[in-house]
């Protein structure tokens, strides 16, 4: 049996190869929208992609499903149930996928979604007991699927399938079967995942805190007490993924814009992003633009802040980094990519055009600035980041109230500081500020662990 997980940073995406080099043919499993990865592995081993499994209909990324039929002819296979509108096979309880040596059973798993299923492998080559079960977003190595994505009107059944997919379902298979999940750290489709990209069922029953519930009220209780933020992205992912995502080469073109074209997109109300890093952006940028660097977790934060249905203009270093951002906010369909500024922002300035700044701080030059009471610190970080410590005088504002829109309420003149963990966050945030009509802010470089190596004090 031929077997390979590929990893799509910066989302936490897991997707899967498996079939057989003598059969020459393989499945791919929950696929990212981009395929090369795919075909070419295909090509190595000399093996066809002839099938495609969704284990569900994605929130967090686009579907490689449609890019992947288009190039290969492979059908696409989905819960019987799941309500999408393209062609496809459906899949029941019990029903097998075998390509020579790799046996696929599937297991109806919903919680995630009313429609997931998990998928439990065997190599036949080396035994017909099965070795491992692809899980999809129903169990992560430390963390479990959350249940709120199809909505509120039915999320109390999603808890109680969650909770009978994890205690019931899984019950019937042995502590050594290996677990491969579709997610891992950096997704927002759990809350706290493990950096490991795998792990086995008895290792999860024994360190993972929620499979250790003794009920189900009390396991109700900690599924309903939080659940990770939605981005704004989520609900066009999911209708995309429902209709089948339009092919790649039907998106917008690459397009280098001079300064004299970038601001005509500016002007039909296309949202700039700046995705240079923090001292480059505060240096200089042009008013408006949105400061949100390659970081792990791009992709999320873009999900977060712009609309997804948004013409983007991208300001990048150079042309690889254009195509590296397009090829994050294709992942997550964001396809109205209309081009990027030629010659970067020294062009615009060069052209005569308006340049704003963004200064950032250092951490004892804030600590100064608090003492003599002439700035407030603005803490951008979630609930349970600000509660582990924080600087003394802060005022708590995280950073996804900032994007619902949310202003601090101090006059637009007010000196502010923003603050996050690392000073990634803090930088998007001043950079909404500003683009709400603050005239007066800072970012703190380093953000609190910065703070922390100064030796300068925060308060639970």
């Amino acid at each position: 049996m031929y077997f390979k997980q590929i990893v799509t940073p910066g989302l936490g995406c897991f997707s899967y190869m498996i079939g057989c080099p003598r059969a020459k043919s393989v499945a791919v499993v929950d696929p990212k929208r981009d395929i090369r990865d795919y075909l070419d592995i295909a090509r190595d081993e000399g093996m066809r992609i002839t099938h495609v499994i969704n284990t569900h209909v994605h929130a967090d990324h686009i579907s490689g499903d449609q890019e992947l039929r288009a190039a290969t002819g492979a059908d696409i296979y989905v819960h019987v149930d799941s309500p999408v509108t393209y062609a496809h096979k459906g899949l029941r309880e019990g029903d097998v996928i075998e390509i020579g040596a790799a046996r696929m059973e599937v297991l109806f798993t919903p919680g995630h979604t009313p429609q997931s299923i998990s998928l439990v492998v065997t190599d036949l080559v080396r035994s017909a007991e099965p070795e491992m079960i692809l899980t999809g977003d129903l169990l992560f190595v430390g963390d479990i699927g959350r249940p709120d994505l199809p909505g509120n009107q039915i999320l109390d059944a999603q808890v109680r399938n969650l909770y009978d997919s994890l205690y019931v379902k899984l019950a019937n298979y042995p502590d050594h079967m290996e677990v491969f999940p579709a997610h891992g750290q950096g997704s927002l489709c759990g809350r706290g995942m493990s950096a490991k990209q795998s792990s086995t069922l008895g290792y999860e029953r024994r360190a993972n805190p929620m499979l250790r519930f003794a009920d189900f009220e009390s396991f109700k209780k900690e599924v309903m007490s939080v659940f990770p933020v939605r981005p704004k992205s989520f609900s066009h992912i999911i209708a995309t993924n429902m209709k089948g995502a339009n092919l790649l080469d039907a998106c917008p073109l690459e397009r280098s814009l001079t300064p004299e074209q970038f601001e005509e997109e500016m002007k039909s109300g296309a949202v700039v992003i700046d995705v240079r890093e923090a001292a480059a952006f505060g240096g200089m940028h042009i008013p408006g633009s949105l400061n949100i660097g390659f970081e792990k977790q791009l992709a999320n934060w873009v999900g977060m802040v712009v609309a997804p249905d948004a013409d983007i203009l991208l300001v990048t270093p150079n042309r690889d980094d254009y195509e590296r951002m397009t090829l994050e906010l294709h992942r997550i369909g964001y396809d109205r990519v209309m081009g990027y500024l030629r010659d970067g922002v020294m062009g615009w300035l060069l052209s005569g055009r308006p340049v704003d700044r963004l200064d950032l701080i250092a951490p004892r030059e804030l600590a100064a600035g608090l003492s003599k009471g002439g700035i407030t610190v603005l803490d951008v970080r979630t609930p349970a980041e600000w509660a582990a410590g924080h600087v003394q005088g802060a005022v708590h504002l995280p950073l996804t109230d900032i994007i619902e829109g949310k202003a601090p309420k101090f006059p637009v003149d007010a000196p502010l500081a923003t603050l996050c963990a690392s000073g990634y966050r803090s930088n998007i945030a001043a950079s909404l500020l500003i683009k709400q009509g603050f005239t007066n802010v800072s970012s703190l470089a380093g953000g609190i662990m910065a703070w922390g190596s100064a030796d300068l004090p925060v308060t639970a």
